[in-house]
């Protein structure tokens, strides 16, 4: 009788400290027939042990974007906010009077936004160093990260989404091109961003008076890369009024040959030969180097638009660390990076596996694959993300880990949520999105000045109709 008062007192003490899920969130998760067993929600106070609302949060789950807070947490604390990528740009040759009678060659280190303007001020400092004729090839050294060959269209058959693009150690633009779609009159006219060199835009498509949902203007036609053109076929609803959308249509080294090319021109540069891969060479000269924006300004576009490429370049950059890892400080981790070819994706999972169990986060369901959780395979439960947001809050750069998060109703992919509700401001939240999943993590002030921790995965055919759940979630966190 004994035991079974002890067991009945520890049920409600449990009971008392982990309250079930709320009435409004219940109510939601029915009108969108989900089942309690398919979701797993974590509440926890910061800096408290017990768990205000734990359901399902043992169970591994698939949490899409949201597992970009591991890689850019990870991050921070390896190589320190301040933490800079490299470009290089060697000369093959003899440089006199402004002709290079060789190949120049440009080697990347995994630059996750080397952007157009920045590519544009870059190759503007060459050419006032004296670089005018290029009298062979552009060699584009992309050595630095060693990738098996990826299929843009394995994982949702839609290989020129620009979510799709795989990393390179020599990433320009994003290797995406905006097409922005201008209706005139009848007449409807197509802008591509940036121009490149030797491409061409077939505009096939028919203005169409057709009423569509706005939503899904982009259904009604088709962009298929041909060589070197992008030929564009199908119906464009003319109601649906002026529109972009960013599009990957060329491999890496073809599109960093357009781009180049288009920008050299511009800058009063020729280019006698053509771009192809290669080595920086033994007798090769630096000529000059490029440095990338921080890493605190970099998880910025990776938390806040789920930038895909950018947080698998910063994944991988993190194989780097793996030498450096017993280390004192992250300052001195980051200082002591070994620069040892090649950085490869298993290389950057042994540095993630060693800086959890370093850590002492115990995360044994862990699975990774790129660390940006454009995957099906990645899992993490939802108790170890509360644990890893527990963590971080008491870290030195949180502050720079929650200024990359997007804010509730404000900016990023939370913008146009709860908006006009009280918690509206109140929250900084990674948000996760895949066929099937729909996910949540974050930080949420309460009106009595509490922060929580608060993380609510969904793993469910109806997955994308949770939406109203997780926001019922969030304003009840937030009244209290």
């Amino acid at each position: 009788m004994k035991l079974i008062a002890a067991l009945l007192a520890l049920f409600l003490f449990a009971g008392a400290h982990a309250a079930s899920l709320p009435a409004t969130v219940k109510q939601e998760l029915n009108t969108a027939n989900i089942p309690q067993s398919a979701i797993a929600v974590e509440v926890r106070e910061v800096g408290k042990r017990t768990s205000l609302i734990s359901i399902n949060a043992q169970r591994a789950m698939n949490p899409a974007s949201t597992m970009k807070l591991l890689t850019t947490y990870a991050a921070l604390d390896l190589l320190g906010p301040a933490y800079t990528w490299k470009t290089e740009a060697w000369i093959d040759g003899e440089l006199k009077d402004g002709v290079l009678n060789g190949n120049l060659i440009l080697k990347g280190y995994g630059d996750p936004k080397f952007t157009i303007e920045q590519f544009w001020l870059w190759l503007s400092e060459l050419r006032a160093r004296g670089l005018r004729e290029i009298h062979g090839d552009l060699i584009l050294d992309r050595s630095y990260f060693d990738l098996p060959a990826q299929d843009p269209a394995a994982f949702d058959e839609d290989p020129t989404r620009a979510y799709n693009v795989g990393p390179d150690a020599l990433l320009i633009n994003f290797n995406t091109l905006r097409l922005r779609y201008m209706p005139d009159g009848d007449h409807l006219k197509i802008v591509s961003e940036p121009a490149l060199d030797g491409i061409t835009v077939d505009n096939q498509l028919i203005p169409s008076d057709q009423k569509v949902n706005c939503d899904d203007w982009n259904d009604l036609f088709s962009v298929e890369p041909h060589g070197d053109s992008v030929v564009l076929q199908g119906d464009y609803p003319m109601g649906c009024g002026e529109r972009e959308q960013n599009l990957s249509v060329m491999p890496h080294t073809r599109y960093v040959g357009a781009i180049f090319g288009a920008i050299w021109k511009e800058l009063g540069g020729t280019l006698q030969g053509k771009e192809r891969d290669g080595l920086v060479s033994a007798n090769a000269i630096l000529f000059s180097t490029h440095r990338s924006e921080p890493l605190s300004i970099v998880i910025r576009d990776i938390n806040k638009f789920s930038n895909n490429v950018m947080a698998r370049q910063v994944f991988l950059t993190l194989g780097g660390t793996v030498p450096a890892l017993n280390e004192a400080s992250a300052e001195a981790t980051a200082k002591t990076i070994v620069n040892i070819l090649p950085l490869t994706i298993e290389r950057s999972i042994l540095a993630m596996q060693m800086w959890l169990a370093r850590n002492h986060l115990d995360f044994k369901e862990v699975v990774l694959e790129n660390g940006a959780g454009l995957s099906r395979k990645e899992r993490i439960s939802a108790a170890h993300m509360a644990q890893l947001l527990q963590q971080a809050y008491d870290h030195p750069y949180y502050a720079e880990l929650q200024a990359s998060l997007p804010i509730l109703g404000v900016d990023g992919s939370v913008k146009k949520r709860l908006k006009e509700s009280p918690a509206a401001g109140h929250a900084h939240l990674k948000t996760g999105t895949l066929e099937g999943v729909k996910t949540l993590a974050g930080y949420v002030r309460s009106k009595s000045g509490k922060e929580w921790v608060v993380v609510f995965f969904i793993n469910h055919p109806y997955a994308k109709r949770g939406q109203d759940a997780q926001d019922a979630l969030l304003e009840w966190v937030q009244k209290r």
